[in-house]
């Protein structure tokens, strides 16, 4: 424990056969729960987990009321519908079987996705195990070891000390960033990073590309964790979807870490491609859900007629353009159009903008 509260680590894992040993060797005493998510591996990650629980068999007490028996009562009606909904939720993860002859008791947690999910669907499939057993505060630590598991606790003590509900570690603050992180990596970062501000409303966050992340049970409990996007998008689409729940957020300085023995499996330019777009529909998500539907808000309103008005603009710059090409003159009318609509969309977004800015800077802590 840490503080008094439960902390478990999930590892997602995808042909780390080399690498997966030296993460569970080296992960911190006050971790009480290792769930490592295999994701449908084709090399020997799985016998490797089951190597090292068979080497350490660690056990770890289950305090909390999800490994007691539940009686319901007229009292707590509104618990058991939860539970209820819980136990069938699984049916919407990737399909999926738990190793462990006891895994009220065991330390290690070692999970089978019966097909390859994708790193999202892995977390994801963590997450709710976590959930399921009530534990205050879940990480993420990759499976490839790039991980400094001495970080740790300073990734886990917001959540557990302050009642931060997400954590994320920050690279691109660390004085190394510039000269460790690969040009290529850091330039596919910065470029999401600026996105997903936009997208998600966390204005301030700088790093989203990290993995290395804690997040509180309240905010476990506040997503639909199944609907989590599968892949690499992952943590963008998590910033998302922590915003619209108005889930608060603090970034921890980390090292970078690299040449570790960890081999890449992401295609920099297909991700930026497919984030990008998932950003852009994440962004009109977020707008409707949380400007509109939950709470509405001005800023809604802006961002729509900004979009209008330069969408009329550029319609307008086309017409203008395609006189210029057929030698036909301007129609003033026209051209003081374009410009009275260009100005007034741009003013629209950019106030839009500083609404958004104002609304979520409470949740960035």
């Amino acid at each position: 424990m840490l503080r008094g509260k439960t902390v478990a680590v999930v590892v997602p894992a995808y042909n780390e056969e080399r690498q997966i040993g030296q993460v569970l060797r080296t992960m911190p005493a006050f971790v009480d729960r290792i769930v490592v998510v295999n994701d449908c591996s084709a090399d020997g990650t799985a016998a490797e987990v089951l190597a090292f629980m068979r080497e350490r068999h660690e056990t770890a007490p289950c305090p909390d009321a999800a490994c007691q028996p539940f009686e319901e009562t007229r009292y707590n009606r509104a618990e058991a519908v939860v539970r209820q909904i819980d136990r069938k939720e699984l049916e919407y993860f990737v399909p999926s079987d738990v190793v462990n002859e006891d895994p009220d008791g065991d330390r290690v947690i070692l999970i089978n996705l019966r097909t390859n999910g994708g790193v999202g669907a892995a977390i994801a499939r963590g997450y709710k195990w976590c959930k399921d057993y009530g534990i205050d505060c879940t990480a993420v630590m990759a499976g490839d070891g790039q991980m400094d598991p001495a970080e740790l606790e300073s990734i886990c003590m917001p959540v557990v000390a302050e009642g931060i509900d997400y954590v994320k570690g920050n690279r691109l603050i660390h004085r190394s960033a510039w000269l460790v992180i690969p040009k290529i990596r850091y330039f596919g970062n910065s470029i999401l990073s600026m996105l997903t501000k936009i997208a998600s409303g966390y204005w301030r966050v700088s790093d989203t590309q990290t993995g290395y992340t804690a997040i509180s049970l309240a905010a476990l409990q506040a997503l639909r964790l199944y609907k989590i996007y599968p892949r690499y998008g992952m943590p963008n689409d998590m910033l998302v979807k922590l915003n619209i729940a108005y889930c608060t957020l603090r970034e921890v300085e980390i090292k970078p870490v690299y040449n570790v023995g960890e081999t890449s499996k992401m295609n920099i330019r297909k991700v930026i491609y497919t984030v990008s777009w998932l950003l852009c529909k994440s962004f009109f998500k977020r707008l409707w859900i949380k400007y509109l539907f939950k709470d509405f808000h001005p800023l809604f309103l802006l961002y729509h007629l900004s979009f209008f008005t330069l969408g009329v603009a550029g319609l307008l710059f086309l017409r203008l353009f395609a006189d210029v090409c057929t030698g036909r003159s301007w129609t003033f009318s026209v051209l003081l159009l374009f410009v009275f609509l260009s100005i007034s969309g741009f003013q629209f977004v950019l106030s839009a903008m500083w609404m958004d800015m104002l609304d979520n800077d409470r949740l960035y802590k």
